[in-house]
C-alpha cells in the first residue's frame, strides 16, 4: 500500500512542477514570422528578443464553406469549436476568425485548475500517510486519487482546446511552425496526474481487500 502511495506522491509532485513550468513559459509553439523564428505562450509572444503579451485576438479572413464544415475541420470537441466560433464574424460563408482571448482564457485556467487539484490531491495524499483519530487513514488515499484524476482531466481538456485552435487556425496561418517543449510538458504532466491517481486507487483497493478480509 505504502509502495503505491509513495509512488503515486512522486509522480503527482513531478507532475505540478510540471504543471506550473508548462503554464509559465512561452515555449508553446515555435515559428518563422517575417523571415525570424517567433515563440510564444499562453500569456506572452516574443519575437526578436522582445515578449509582448498576447493580444485579444489574431485573426484573419479565411474561405471554410458552411459552418458545418467548420466544425468537421476542428475535430477536437464542441468546446474547442465553441471557444474558436465565439470570434467568428459572418458575411454568407466567408468567416473572419480567430483565437479570441476565450481561447487564451480557457486555456489558462484549465492549466491552473488543473495545478491547483493536483496540489490538493498531494496534501490530501502526504496526510494519508498520517494517522489522525477523527478520520479513516486510507480514505484520504481516495481522496488524493480523486483529484489527481480531476486534475488530469483539466489538463486534458486545456491541451484539447490548445491543439484543436492551433493545429486549425495558427497552423494554417504560419506555414512554418511546430509546438514546443512548453507544450510537451503539459502531455507529460497529464500522464503523471493520472498514474498518481491510478497509484493511489490502488493503494485505496488493496486497503479495503485486507479489512475485508480481516473482518471475516
Amino acid at each position: 500500500m505504502y509502495s503505491f502511495m509513495g509512488g503515486g506522491l512522486f509522480c503527482a509532485i513531478v507532475a505540478n512542477i510540471l504543471l506550473v513550468v508548462s503554464t509559465a513559459t512561452d515555449y508553446w509553439m515555435q515559428y518563422r514570422l517575417s523571415g525570424s523564428f517567433a515563440h510564444q505562450g499562453l500569456w506572452r509572444y516574443c519575437m526578436s528578443g522582445k515578449c509582448y503579451m498576447q493580444a485579444d485576438s489574431i485573426g484573419e479572413s479565411v474561405w471554410v464553406g458552411p459552418p458545418g464544415y467548420i466544425l468537421s475541420q476542428l475535430g477536437w470537441g464542441v468546446v474547442a469549436f465553441s471557444i474558436f466560433f465565439q470570434s467568428c464574424s459572418y458575411r454568407l460563408h466567408k468567416v473572419t476568425c480567430g483565437p479570441s482571448l476565450a481561447y487564451w482564457n480557457a486555456t489558462r485556467a484549465f492549466m491552473i485548475l488543473s495545478a491547483m487539484s493536483c496540489f490538493a490531491g498531494i496534501i490530501a495524499g502526504i496526510l494519508s500517510f498520517a494517522h489522525f483519530s477523527a478520520f479513516e487513514r486510507f480514505n484520504r488515499s481516495f481522496a488524493a486519487g480523486i483529484m489527481f484524476f480531476i486534475s488530469a482531466l483539466f489538463v486534458l481538456l486545456a491541451m484539447a482546446i490548445y491543439t484543436g485552435v492551433t493545429v486549425n487556425f495558427l497552423g494554417r496561418r504560419f506555414g512554418d511552425w511546430r509546438f514546443s517543449w512548453s507544450y510537451i510538458l503539459g502531455w507529460v504532466a497529464l500522464l503523471m496526474t493520472f498514474f498518481a491517481g491510478i497509484f493511489y486507487m490502488c493503494a485505496y483497493r488493496m486497503h479495503e481487500c485486507r479489512r475485508m478480509t480481516g473482518s471475516r
